[in-house]
């Protein structure tokens, strides 16, 4: 039984995590960097050890200092939220050797969805679509031409172990191609130690429609609906929702259900996100499958009531699912705005020091924040430094809840995307819930550059 979690992580997503374990009397152990000496997770934590200097392969990538600290800390499980370990195999088999419980999939289910062309023939062996594309990984800049002159342009050129929009592109001509296919390679090499590239057919105004799911050990598996996250700069997520305002219930059943064929094709446990690209037809694609909690897990939470950390740790536990397919429901709709240090015009990351921060106070809003008054934003993480979720009986009454709570939002010293996320709620595309991927392309982008 698990009575000691180490969180493998930094920010909003260890603070939710230790959230749920104080409720659940469970006793938590953070780790940071020398960056987030006075971060607020540091602090609500039972217990904090420092990892090393702030860059991440001195902090949050050093492996081996974390499963020394988890040793020393005499705890049973480790929680790796998103990004960092959350998703590196031979960090769970680490864990495995450590005899500490890993929070997450096995190692063997990361692997298959780890890598995008494995992944890619998985589905293709159990008949869920996807988009037409290279068939195998590519070395070269010839072979993407190749591919890319058969599927035909545009194309998106993407890293195969690749994730959070690193070593992506869209590309139009041989010649774009040729140049990308080699800055991102190495790109790809730096960030994920593989620089190996495939290509797939550019869905043009598409839907971004991703299905939460959880899978326990004795083969139960349940999908919590679906997420609309179509609206993204340079491949990220800015705005995400739930349930999505784009596809039929006809639909939404349907991709449920190719979710849970997924997570069992490749026997898989915890929780999961199974995400798909949507057409002007409904008809959907398989993307990609992020094994691991998602950034916007909260507005699933909202319209389910189901604490998606607490049923990690149930199914950790070796526990069954509390629920079945028939058990859940949907109620209301919830929206999730990330707010991130950076210019909102050239998107480049803002750091500095928070001197003043002043959060909209309403009972419909839920904050998840990684700063705090005073705190200085670092240069070496991502620039998210906040999420903000808006839940309503309806999807109008939300976005008027959000667009208000963003007016009322303030952060000094630093600069932010809260302009941004102000101008996007009040865009009458965006009310109608008629967004795709090139929502911030068509409507944001020229706005800003006429002003």
């Amino acid at each position: 039984m698990i009575k000691k979690i180490l969180i493998a992580n930094r920010g909003e997503i260890a603070s939710r995590i230790i959230r749920t374990c104080k409720r659940l009397n469970i006793a938590t152990v953070a780790v940071y960097s020398e960056a987030d000496r006075h971060a607020p997770y540091v602090k609500e934590a039972d217990e904090s050890y420092l990892l090393g200097e702030a860059p991440v392969n001195k902090s949050y990538l050093n492996v081996e200092k974390i499963i020394e600290i988890a040793k020393k800390a005499n705890v049973d499980a480790i929680h790796p939220g998103y990004g960092f370990v959350s998703e590196d195999p031979s960090f769970a088999r680490l864990c495995k050797q450590a005899n500490i419980i890993f929070i997450g999939p096995t190692e063997q289910a990361m692997e298959q969805m780890g890598d995008k062309i494995t992944a890619r023939d998985v589905m293709k062996k159990n008949s869920i679509p996807v988009i037409p594309g290279s068939e195998h990984a590519l070395f070269t800049k010839d072979e993407a031409i190749y591919y890319a002159q058969t599927v035909g342009y545009p194309v998106m050129l993407k890293a195969s172990a690749g994730g959070g929009g690193i070593g992506m592109q869209i590309v139009h001509s041989n010649e774009e191609l040729s140049k990308a296919f080699d800055n991102h390679s190495k790109r790809a090499k730096n960030f994920f130690g593989d620089g190996t590239m495939f290509i797939e057919k550019v869905i043009e105004n598409a839907h971004h429609v991703e299905i939460q799911i959880l899978a326990d050990q004795h083969d139960n598996v349940v999908h919590l609906f679906d997420r609309e996250c179509s609206i993204q700069r340079r491949n990220q997520k800015v705005i995400e929702e739930a349930p999505s305002p784009s596809i039929t219930e006809k639909t939404r059943k349907e991709m449920g259900e190719a979710a849970i064929l997924v997570a069992k094709a490749i026997q898989y446990t915890n929780a999961g996100t199974v995400e798909f690209l949507v057409d002007q037809e409904e008809n959907f694609y398989f993307l990609e499958m992020n094994t691991r909690i998602q950034v916007e897990h909260p507005v699933t939470e909202e319209i389910t009531g189901i604490d998606i950390v607490e049923a990690q740790i149930n199914i950790a536990n070796g526990k069954k699912l509390s629920v079945t397919q028939e058990d859940i429901t949907k109620s209301g709709h919830a929206i999730e705005a990330r707010i991130y240090a950076e210019d909102p015009v050239t998107f480049l990351p803002s750091p500095g020091k928070v001197t003043n921060l002043k959060l909209p106070d309403d009972p419909q809003l839920r904050h998840e924040l990684t700063i705090g008054k005073d705190m200085t934003v670092t240069p070496f993480y991502d620039p998210m430094i906040g999420k903000l979720i808006a839940t309503a009986k309806t999807r109008e009454e939300t976005v008027a809840i959000l667009h208000k709570a963003l007016q009322e939002y303030s952060i000094e010293g630093i600069k932010t995307n809260l302009s941004m996320l102000q101008t996007i709620t009040e865009h009458e595309q965006f009310k109608r819930g008629h967004t795709t991927t090139s929502f911030i392309n068509d409507y944001y982008l020229p706005t800003v550059e006429n002003k």
